[in-house]
């Protein structure tokens, strides 16, 4: 092999490795850093967050607003990232920009026409629980 492609995988190398080293060096360093417990009892729990567990999990219900909130971020979520391939491809000289901006507004506006009729719809309004 010529020295240039022997370069050329030293870079590989030394990419994998930084990767390798940025995904486990902060597991290594929250071991060093965390707190040590000494309720064994309760970090074992399910659900640990300070409060003692009543009943089962299975017999507490989410109103159905949680979950269409949830729903709905997560759509939002997933059609963002698809404006960045958009972007890339509308910025090549076989689109003109007017006609990239105007698509990428059109996509925006129709998943804007989509949060207005949830809004429309009471999805945003959360009821009060009275007591």
């Amino acid at each position: 092999m010529t020295e240039s492609c022997l370069t050329d995988y030293m870079y590989i190398v030394l990419f994998m490795a930084g990767g390798t080293i940025a995904v486990f060096l902060p597991f290594v360093i929250s071991y060093y850093i965390r707190p040590k417990t000494t309720e064994y009892e309760r970090s074992f729990q399910a659900y640990e967050c300070g409060v003692e567990p009543f009943k089962q999990m299975w017999d507490y219900r989410f109103g159905i607003s949680y979950y269409l909130y949830a729903l709905i971020f997560l759509a939002f979520d997933v059609d963002v990232l698809y404006l960045f391939p958009v972007a890339t491809i509308y910025n090549t000289d076989a689109v003109s920009p007017a006609r990239g901006i105007s698509e990428l507004f059109i996509f925006v506006g129709i998943l804007s026409l989509a949060i207005v009729y949830a809004w429309a719809k009471g999805v945003f309004t959360w009821a009060r629980k009275v007591k």
